[in-house]
């Protein structure tokens, strides 16, 4: 539509997640009409992200260090572990002020129509963390979708042989939703009021 690199911004912008073809295009404009050092900060921003930012070596939380915050904050609950998807996941618990424990990033959810199957996940590694830790219970906090509910059902059956308590987040969160939309209040009465996954 627009000529050469306006339209490649334009396209790049569209690439991202939730972007759509207009917003894209506002995007771009918006940039186009902005000061010029607001757009070079924001492109050092996105360039030292991608430089700095790694993943933390054990629960798989993004961090600018080998572990995140949270597994080195000698205050945080070892008993627990909290297994979650994805690590927007882990910020959605955090605001509800109601865990303490520490968590467990997958990386995703088991879904065989995208080509993703347990052995893409980082299931080997909790299994790995969970023989040298000193966990009693593992909450499973995947998205209460079609994709969450396969990944806790194999994560249940894989935890079995362990002398482990693994709970479910409980009712109050929508099914088709996701963790990272829920409001503080309903994920910390989910939080709460977990059951166990075998019921």
């Amino acid at each position: 539509m627009y000529e050469g690199i306006v339209q490649d911004l334009i396209d790049e912008l569209g690439r991202l997640p939730g972007v759509g073809p207009k917003g894209a295009q506002r995007i771009a404009f918006h940039l186009l009409q902005s000061d010029p050092a607001d757009v070079r900060r924001l492109a050092e921003v996105l360039v030292q992200v991608k430089a700095r930012v790694k993943f933390c070596q054990t629960c798989f939380n993004v961090s600018e260090d080998d572990q995140c915050r949270i597994c080195r904050d000698p205050r945080r609950d070892t008993t627990v572990l909290c297994v979650v998807e994805e690590y927007k996941d882990v910020v959605a618990i955090e605001r509800t002020r109601e865990f303490r424990g520490r968590y467990h990033v997958l990386g995703g959810a088991i879904s065989p129509i995208d080509g993703v199957g347990p052995e893409q996940l980082r299931i080997r590694e909790l299994m790995v963390r969970l023989a040298d830790s000193q966990v009693t219970e593992i909450i499973l906090a995947t998205d209460p979708n079609l994709e969450g509910e396969a990944t806790a059902t194999y994560l249940t059956r894989m935890l079995a042989p362990l002398d482990l308590r693994v709970t479910r987040l409980a009712s109050g969160l929508p099914v088709g939703g996701d963790l990272e939309y829920a409001d503080e209040i309903t994920l910390g009465r989910a939080l709460a009021g977990r059951r166990s996954a075998d019921d």
